[in-house]
């Protein structure tokens, strides 16, 4: 069992804010394998499923995105799992919009969710799907930027960025992290 953190923040406020795109992520991979996001528990979102042979749970933490961890931890102990067993999808303002990178291990980037998330779980050893958000403009404060909704050009292009992300972690599921890496790493 695989469990799939889509990272957000709770709310109608920030539904459609490039900080939530984990959840907007998570709930396209929910729809496209039949799998209903509707328990509340953990202080979690969540639902239980599998994408092809993958038995999943994926979870919408409804904590603040700075307490992520907290949500995460709980899941994880309730169902038993190692830290190999986590996938977070998040934000990130260090790739163009659309770019998706994975990533095993490491820091948090100054990303307060997985900074949460690695202190709560005392570890870093889980795969991270990244995706590209883009920089604010010069004179704009990043905290303002990715709470905002996002530009007309950007939600032009929303939609096949979901399912490209979904995509990708379909095929990290079935087909191993570094045939999704090879795959979906590239500009598209």
């Amino acid at each position: 069992m695989k469990i799939i953190v889509g990272l957000g923040n709770p709310g109608i406020l920030y539904r459609m804010t490039r900080h939530n795109i984990g959840f907007q992520v998570l709930d396209r991979l929910a729809k496209l394998n039949t799998i209903p996001i509707r328990t509340k528990r953990f202080k979690s979102l969540y639902g239980t499923g599998w994408i092809h042979s993958q038995q999943v749970v994926l979870a919408k933490p409804l904590t603040f995105m700075n307490r992520s961890g907290e949500a995460v931890k709980m899941a994880m102990d309730f169902f038993d799992l190692r830290m190999g067993d986590l996938v977070v999808v998040q934000d990130d303002l260090d790739l163009s919009f659309g770019r998706l990178r994975f990533k095993e291990r490491g820091g948090d980037g100054g990303h307060q969710g997985i900074r949460s998330i690695i202190e709560r779980m005392e570890g870093n050893r889980f795969v991270r799907l990244k995706v590209g958000i883009g920089r604010p403009p010069r004179e704009m404060d990043p905290a303002e930027y990715v709470l905002e909704g996002f530009d007309p050009v950007e939600q032009s292009q929303l939609d096949h960025l979901l399912s490209r992300a979904a995509e990708s972690l379909q095929v990290m599921l079935l087909e191993g992290l570094e045939k999704a890496m090879n795959q979906f790493q590239k500009r598209g």
